[in-house]
């Protein structure tokens, strides 16, 4: 039988919002798929919890809260070009990677140490240091509420494009990932095009011959100096993604900074760095009640003890609303509202 009750959502959400559930189930194993569907129609909406780490949520959610907590990883197939790797969607993201490293399964070491659970890295489709997810994704299997159902979704199916996927389009809380499968080269190779990769000495050093272990540690290294711990200090990592604009915006830009930071995308477009546009606007450091922009990363809003959705949303706005003015680029959050 089911277990739902109250639940103080204070420490499973890495900003540390003030938030409070009136409905968790914790989800563990399929068996308990069922009876979730029927539980879900009691409710006025499903909300999947992760690892709480790409969420703000209100002070108070009526809707019922499932905390995904499975676990288990396997070797679940194998190609001529790929290992199939398949992963619980309640597993620690860093963890699985640190595990995949240890049996050299290789792939997704330049993803090292971002916070969240397997099954959230698709639907944001995470990304870093040169490496995004759906370049090592393979399928996932997908729990539809509505229809009480398991269901295999490709690539194609997931619709991944920048920081997005089919999960944030589609209506919140009816898809639960319940595992996610990724395939790892055989022959694989270093991604090291990363800048902040190409200027680590150990890397610096081995070059194309650098493994797996030192991408993995070197990621591990730049995350911590660079990004702050939220067990420490309560933060979402990047608030906001980095834009993409046009060639005229681009020059716009250049015309009045000729340091503006930007990456070729193809087609006249170009993503621009957003830490560097709330950095260059003077955000970086200051701090409204008690949140706050980190003094080392202008990407990372950070929440400096009692904080709330509300606080968090009326910094954001106030940084959106004056990388507008002074750039003429409305800056887009990562992290998901959750709740009125």
């Amino acid at each position: 039988m089911l277990q739902i009750s109250e639940q103080d959502l204070t420490s499973l959400n890495t900003l540390g919002l003030r938030a409070h559930a009136r409905a968790l189930l914790r989800y563990r194993s399929p068996a308990q798929l069922p009876e979730l569907s029927a539980a879900a129609g009691r409710y006025a909406g499903v909300f999947i919890l992760g690892g709480g780490s790409n969420v703000v949520l209100a002070p108070a959610l009526d809707c019922l809260v499932v905390k995904v907590e499975s676990r288990g990883v396997a070797l679940h197939g194998e190609t001529g070009s790929e290992l199939i790797v398949e992963a619980q969607a309640g597993e620690n993201w860093h963890d699985f990677v640190a595990g995949c490293v240890e049996r050299g399964w290789n792939g997704l070491e330049n993803l090292a140490l971002i916070p969240g659970t397997v099954g959230a890295a698709p639907v944001q489709n995470i990304g870093a240091y040169g490496v995004e997810l759906d370049q090592r994704f393979h399928s996932l299997v997908a729990w539809d509420m509505r229809e009480g159902r398991a269901v295999e979704m490709g690539a194609a199916d997931c619709q991944f494009s920048y920081r997005n996927s089919f999960f944030k389009q589609a209506g919140p809380g009816r898809w639960l990932i319940l595992k996610v499968r990724f395939g790892l080269p055989r022959r694989w190779r270093p991604v090291l095009d990363y800048p902040d990769l190409q200027g680590h000495p150990v890397l610096e050093k081995a070059g194309a011959a650098a493994s797996a272990r030192q991408i993995f540690d070197a990621v591990c290294e730049i995350r911590r100096r660079k990004l702050p711990d939220p067990a420490v200090l309560g933060n979402a990592g990047s608030f906001f993604k980095n834009p993409i604009v046009g060639a005229d915006v681009l020059d716009a830009i250049r015309a009045a900074c000729p340091e503006a930071v930007a990456y070729p995308q193809g087609g006249g477009r170009y993503k621009l760095a957003a830490g560097w546009l709330i950095d260059r606007a003077g955000w970086k450091g200051r701090r409204m009640g008690p949140v706050g922009v980190h003094e080392r990363q202008a990407l990372v809003l950070v929440n400096h003890g009692g904080a709330t959705a509300q606080d968090i949303g009326l910094l954001a706005e106030a940084i959106r609303a004056d990388v507008a003015s002074r750039f003429g680029v409305r800056l887009e959050q990562e992290p998901v509202m959750v709740g009125a």
